[in-house]
């Protein structure tokens, strides 16, 4: 018997098996399909303190090993997740994390204020990296000392597990990861998507309304991989790894390079069964291997 269960600065997850905001909705498109009581967490649907109709389509486009969205963190604000949402959502045993977004840092701890006070949500997922948000708020993860100010504004306002999510679009990320661990973040998440572009040559048009948007997919994986390695070797504090992970191999993989806990993105709009196929890909694995905690392959990436 294997124990699969991780722990993200002191809460605990039956298992590092987690799901990618905005690729998951708010799980409830997943039923049919898996049960969510299996997964380690859900990160739901990016949340704003308003109502937001997202950027015009199109807005997303598949291109070579991955994809490109510039959906514009559509939704309809926290206060509609917290009254009609999250309490069709509660009774599933999984822990869901909301991830929060703004554009300015008062944006930010008005949601996380409202998020504090919801019993039953441990943890946010502070958003400060997605690059496919036309207003200033979303380049806060792309420097140092605004990612640190936002992290620590939300830590006065929030009391329970912080994971900060970090933006790959950056010259050195484990120096941003050093700056939110000393701003008061439990946790860092790693990598949002990386900034790209995809043209039609007939048309000679951009396929995104936005022209840019967020790229992810296997593609992105061996940079995702070299991030987390990098901040696992920078930072004292648990990482939630992700970028391109398809199957149990790829979430082995980034526990190795140091994950504690992963998140499935992408591949759940190409097999919407497969988090549920990752827990047990994992758990075979330690098997096969002789593993009896599966916290023993964090950072286990043998170098010499």
């Amino acid at each position: 018997m294997v124990d699969l269960q991780v722990d993200i600065a002191g809460l605990k997850l039956k298992n590092p098996v987690t799901t990618a905001s905005g690729t998951f909705g708010f799980g409830e498109e997943f039923v049919d399909f898996i049960d969510l009581d299996k997964l380690g967490g859900i990160f739901v649907k990016g949340l704003t303190i308003k109502s937001r109709e997202g950027n015009d389509y199109p807005r997303m486009a598949e291109t070579p090993s991955g994809m490109l969205n510039a959906v514009g963190l559509q939704n309809k604000g926290v206060d509609y997740f917290i009254d009609s949402i999250y309490p069709r959502i509660k009774h599933w045993d999984t822990e869901i994390f909301p991830n929060i977004n703004g554009s300015v840092i008062d944006d930010y701890i008005a949601v996380a204020e409202k998020l504090n006070e919801v019993k039953g949500i441990n943890g946010i997922e502070l958003n400060i990296s997605c690059p496919n948000v036309k207003e200033g708020g979303m380049a806060f993860g792309v420097s140092c000392p605004s990612a640190i100010a936002v992290t620590k504004a939300v830590r006065k306002a929030y009391d329970k597990t912080l994971i900060v999510k970090l933006s790959p679009n950056v010259t050195d990320i484990a120096e941003i990861a050093k700056g939110v661990e000393g701003a008061g973040a439990d946790s860092v998440s790693l990598v949002n998507t990386l900034l790209g572009m995809a043209i039609d040559a007939k048309t000679k048009k951009p396929l995104l309304s936005t022209i840019t948007g967020g790229l992810s997919g296997p593609a992105i994986k061996p940079i995702a991989l070299r991030m987390v390695w990098q901040v696992y070797n920078a930072v004292k504090i648990p990482i939630v790894g992700m970028g391109g992970i398809m199957n149990g191999n790829d979430a082995i993989e980034f526990m190795l390079a140091g994950s504690t806990a992963i998140q499935v993105g992408t591949a759940n709009f190409i097999d919407p069964q497969v988090s549920e196929n990752i827990v047990d890909e994992i758990e075979q694995y330690c098997i096969s291997n002789g593993i009896s905690k599966v916290t023993d392959l964090i950072g286990g990436l043998i170098t010499e």
